[in-house]
């Protein structure tokens, strides 16, 4: 046969041929690692689509079959915070409270929020010392204010950041996911309000490629996790995982906790690709690294829930598998990063070159494990802009890939701190609004009501 020759075995040559045992064992390890995350990743980009092109349809009575109680944490939130709570006021649902937890903030908070007069707002003033002891304290603390609400299986409490903007038709789509009972949670999409910033977009992009690919992909297992700002849960799924203080931990991503323990608890969390939720995103590169090697710290944290996961009787032992894997995540990063610093040594120091000039099959299938998930990702993040929006993301993921490994040295620094039992953090600064091409919250609001009545 012609080409036979190409593919005969005497032709195909190991690609860590000639190595140490050591350096084998480790970049074995690795193609294992990357090659399993690539087939992982075509699995959720797949089944991410069919949650896109099958979204559940909102009730008869559509947002109003359920009341909305919206949480906005927020401590020195002067520059953002009447943004935010004028568009939740604004929001056209017939049943809803707005409650600020003002955690000891010594900015204009108080006095911003006390200038907005509507009914359905309620601030709950925290004091020092119990104050400012972390989000899931002010959380919980909010939580236990809603005793007096008698149908917790119809009441769905929605996380808003101090910066956010949860869009009108977010809880029309949020009520199709809870029109099912077996639902305890969903996540909005996340998006950065202020995008026209290199950096930001990036980010932009990030939350995009986790919305399409890592949590809708899990729809239809009901194993999408949840994102703290744009976080919709129902009421009574919150008292069954509450403890004495409520349903929150002290963890650095309290957010990401809750929904293990919910999934572990037998609740599904779903993930809704058209209610958004807008946020601020980071322009400078230190702040991104702190919150950053914070999400890696809670990451870490999170590991530990691992048996709750396993032993979730209402998952097929797939799904638990998935969550499994995903929950170790930290891990097959870190051992991909020491296999990129191990080639990059051998090949500083003569060792073995970074690339031995391998059949051309063998660069294009390093090229597919090295990008390819990456790039489906993003690809997946503009399935609404069609056969176009698939080039453009897939001409985008090639950036993206890179910035995603600029982002790989907090996994060390999280790591460092998790070891050392640090868990304090630091509050990033907001920036302020008015440079983003915004608009004022009563016509943003005005305008997103007139579209949902278009439909």
């Amino acid at each position: 046969m012609p080409g036979a020759a190409l593919i005969s075995p005497a032709s195909v040559r190991w690609p860590f041929e000639g190595l140490a045992l050591p350096w084998v064992v480790l970049f074995t390890a690795c193609l294992v690692v990357v090659a399993g995350m690539f087939l992982w990743t075509v699995l959720l980009f797949v089944r991410g689509h069919r949650a896109f092109l099958h979204p559940p349809q909102p009730p008869a009575a559509g947002a109003d079959a359920f009341t909305w109680v919206f949480l906005v944490p927020a401590m020195n939130e002067e520059v953002v915070i009447a943004d935010s709570v004028e568009r939740l006021v604004a929001l056209p649902v017939a049943r809803k409270r707005i409650v600020v937890v003002d955690d000891a903030s010594e900015d204009r908070t108080p006095a911003i929020l006390a200038a907005i007069k509507d009914p359905d707002l309620f601030v709950l003033r925290r004091e020092k010392p119990d104050a400012q002891t972390g989000k899931a304290a002010g959380l919980n603390y909010a939580y236990r204010s809603l005793r007096d609400i008698a149908d917790r299986e119809r009441t769905i409490v929605v996380i808003v950041d101090a910066d956010g903007r949860l869009a009108a038709d977010a809880p029309l789509y949020a009520s199709g996911h809870f029109a099912d009972p077996a639902v305890g949670g969903v996540q909005a999409l996340v998006r950065m309000y202020n995008r026209r910033k290199p950096l930001v977009w990036l980010q932009d992009v990030e939350f995009g490629v986790y919305g399409h690919l890592f949590q809708a992909g899990r729809n239809a297992w009901g194993t999408a996790g949840m994102g703290g700002n744009g976080q919709f849960n129902r009421l009574s799924a919150l008292d069954a995982v509450a403890g004495a203080e409520g349903p929150w931990r002290d963890r650095l991503t309290e957010d990401q906790d809750l929904g293990l323990r919910l999934i572990a608890a037998g609740w599904e969390g779903r993930q809704d690709l058209r209610a958004v939720v807008e946020q601020q995103g980071l322009s400078k590169l230190r702040p991104l690294f702190r919150q950053r090697t914070r999400w890696s710290q809670g990451n870490l944290q999170a590991i530990g829930l691992w048996h709750e996961v396993m032993r979730a009787g209402s998952l097929g032992l797939g799904p638990r598998i998935e969550q499994m894997a995903y929950l170790f995540m930290p891990f097959w990063q870190g051992l991909i990063g020491l296999g990129l610093l191990g080639a990059v040594v051998l090949a500083i120091t003569g060792a073995a070159p970074f690339w031995g000039g391998g059949p051309t099959w063998q660069l294009l299938l390093f090229y597919v494990l090295a990008f390819g998930g990456t790039s489906l990702g993003v690809i997946a993040s503009r399935a609404e802009q069609g056969p176009f929006g698939w080039l453009v993301g897939f001409l985008i993921g090639q950036v993206y890939t890179l910035y995603s490994w600029f982002l790989w040295p907090v996994l060390i620094r999280s790591t460092a701190r998790q070891l050392r039992g640090r868990g304090s953090w630091a509050k990033t600064a907001r920036e302020p609004i008015g440079d983003g091409g915004t608009e004022d919250a009563q016509s943003a609001v005005a305008r997103q009501t007139q579209s949902i009545a278009r439909g």
